[in-house]
């Protein structure tokens, strides 16, 4: 690779807006929705709300610190300037991990939803052939995969937009469900907006922010759009009308038609609400869209294990060959790397338990919560000891710094809240194995870097 070889600004504002949707609404949405009402009830209209602004923050800090450098392609990049290389090494590779672990829960997925029409199919193979589309696509171009990601957006939301349209009809004119009538005071008739108490509010955060998961990629994105200065900021300043709209919407929706006691938390409310307006397709329908979702997040895990592990190689955290780029400035060595692990897990969930298999999901999400609080903690350094860029920016951070420690304070909740919960506790204790593992990695291979340095003949 040529030193001026850089990777392509190939995605467009439409693809970047879209995108920014799409990682905003997770699967977790048309399925875990159900689980999270029944745990939380109305309430869980201020979970998805606080959580959302923290979430906003969070990107308003990425965006800033991203278009403080143009050069700056990934987190690794803004990382290994504030925090060093050592934190570079240790963020840019548990990011990966945790959209490997992402993409393994998708292609799953992707399997069990293709077995509602073809029960007969193994569950590997439809995930298997997933994976080989999307490496070919995101092989091709940038832009083929801001096309891709576009039309699996556009599903979602004209999805969401059905369900809050038509829902709302139903409640204006008082529609009759199985439930009774469709109704806003359903809303807060049933028990209150807390009917579960405080509890169940504070554990409902465990789903809510694991649905905000991946709402990141929208900033690794950057080094790749035509216009990151005009195109950066809008896709960040619209999240809040975006979680409001299909978020807070959706469910208000669909809790004035079914009471919040009267939904099904092993179904998708998504299901029960169709089925309600009368589409006898009801289930195949909410299934495409989430088999979609699924491909959707496993296509954006591809792309963006694939540019880890090219930021990584080129700041000499991964091998110089992940550096190498295709004629149309693809990182088709890193894309491979990711892609042949992916394949690995695919093969290994074939043969392993489920509980396993939710333990990884489960760390992911505490990785995730590090990949968030090294961001603000990047951004406090960068506002402490580079004045004159952040004078220069146009796209500051606001409330700084009560923000950024509003979100550490957020992130350290989160945790707690992971400790409360018997499914997720585990995790919190596995965790940091990953985090020893891989800081043993770099601690090796620094010594052997700096054996080879001290050993090589010195010229001058």
């Amino acid at each position: 690779m040529s030193e001026g070889q850089t990777l392509e600004r190939g995605l467009k504002n439409r693809h970047v807006q879209l995108i920014a949707i799409g990682g905003a609404i997770g699967t977790g949405l048309f399925l875990g929705s159900g689980k999270s009402i029944h745990l939380a009830g109305p309430s869980i209209l201020f979970a998805y709300t606080i959580t959302g602004i923290i979430c906003f923050l969070i990107m308003r800090a990425l965006g800033e610190l991203l278009l403080s450098n143009l050069n700056y392609h990934s987190f690794v990049d803004f990382v290994y300037d504030y925090l060093g290389n050592g934190a570079a090494f240790v963020t840019g590779w548990t990011y990966w991990f945790c959209w490997i672990s992402i993409a393994m829960a998708d292609l799953t997925a992707v399997g069990l939803y293709t077995q509602f029409w073809f029960p007969s199919v193994a569950q590997w193979v439809p995930g298997l052939i997933a994976l080989v589309i999307l490496l070919i696509m995101n092989l091709a171009t940038v832009k083929l995969f801001g096309e891709m990601e576009f039309w699996f957006a556009l599903i979602k939301v004209i999805a969401i937009l059905a369900l809050i349209i038509g829902g709302t009809f139903m409640i204006i004119k008082g529609f009759s469900t199985d439930a009774g009538a469709s109704s806003f005071t359903n809303l807060w008739s049933h028990g209150g907006w807390f009917p579960n108490g405080a509890s169940g509010f504070i554990l409902s955060f465990q789903m809510v922010v694991f649905a905000f998961v991946g709402i990141e990629l929208v900033g690794l994105m950057a080094g790749e759009t035509k216009d990151p200065e005009k195109v950066i900021p809008k896709a960040i300043n619209n999240i809040p009308i975006r979680i409001i709209i299909f978020y807070i919407g959706a469910l208000l929706v669909i809790m004035s038609i079914y009471p919040w006691n009267d939904i099904n938390p092993a179904k998708s409310p998504f299901v029960q609400v169709f089925s309600a307006l009368g589409i006898a397709a009801a289930a195949g329908i909410v299934n495409f869209v989430v088999l979609t979702s699924a491909a959707s997040a496993c296509n954006s895990a591809v792309f963006s294990t694939s540019r880890m592990v090219y930021s990584l190689a080129k700041e000499k955290n991964a091998p110089y060959p992940m550096t190498k780029l295709t004629s149309h400035k693809v990182p088709s060595n890193a894309l491979f790397f990711s892609t042949i692990v992916i394949l690995i897990a695919v093969i290994l969930n074939y043969v392993m338990p489920e509980g396993v298999f939710t333990l990884i999901t489960s760390i992911s999400t505490v990785c995730f919560i590090f990949i968030w609080g090294i961001t603000v903690i990047c951004h406090l350094k960068y506002r402490k000891t580079r004045p004159e860029l952040a004078a220069k920016n146009k796209f500051k951070m606001p409330l700084y710094p009560i923000s950024n420690y509003l979100i550490l304070i957020f992130l350290a909740f989160i945790l707690v809240v992971l400790a409360m919960a018997e499914d997720t506790r585990v995790a919190l204790f596995v965790t940091p194995v990953w985090f020893a593992l891989v800081t043993g990695i770099y601690f090796i291979r620094k010594s052997r870097v700096d054996k080879q340095e001290s050993s090589a003949p010195d010229l001058d």
